[in-house]
């Protein structure tokens, strides 16, 4: 009796074990499935390979977007136009003052004043929100729209 109880406990011992076996071998397939390596260490060190590979496209690909983040700064963020009339009396708002500025502060604003025998055009250099040339009111105007 003692020995029977003692083959049912081994058999039982053997079943667990085999199937515990079986799950390691199933998960170890898993591991393996993107190629057959010839061991566990040369998988690890696959992966570690191509986790050192994500992290050097990562960093490249912060760089590149801190590039463009640069680049973009530079670009013109907003333009803003106001139609005036400067002869009250006369026409209509055919003259205007627009601004094209960056995220900076630097740009230009253009402006024109039409009269029914010419039409000048000014060209206002402006660095950090600020121009060295004198603004008319509405070039003021257009610009402040932008700080």
């Amino acid at each position: 009796m003692t020995s029977t109880i003692m083959y049912v406990f081994l058999g039982a011992a053997i079943i667990v074990l085999a199937l515990w076996v079986l799950l390691l071998e199933i998960r170890l397939a898993r591991i393996f499935r993107s190629g057959k390596p010839v061991s566990l260490e040369e998988e690890l060190a696959a992966r570690k390979r191509d986790a050192e590979q994500a992290r050097a496209n990562i960093a490249l690909a912060m760089r590149r977007i801190e590039d463009l983040h640069q680049r973009v700064k530079k670009k013109i963020g907003t333009a803003r136009t106001l139609r005036f009339n400067p002869f009250q009396g006369t026409g209509g708002n055919h003259s205007f003052a627009s601004a094209f500025i960056d995220e900076e502060g630097d740009g230009v604003v253009i402006s024109t004043l039409y009269s029914r025998e010419k039409v000048s055009v000014f060209a206002k250099p402006i660095r950090k929100g600020k121009s060295e040339i004198e603004l008319t009111e509405e070039e003021r105007e257009v610009l402040a729209d932008h700080r």
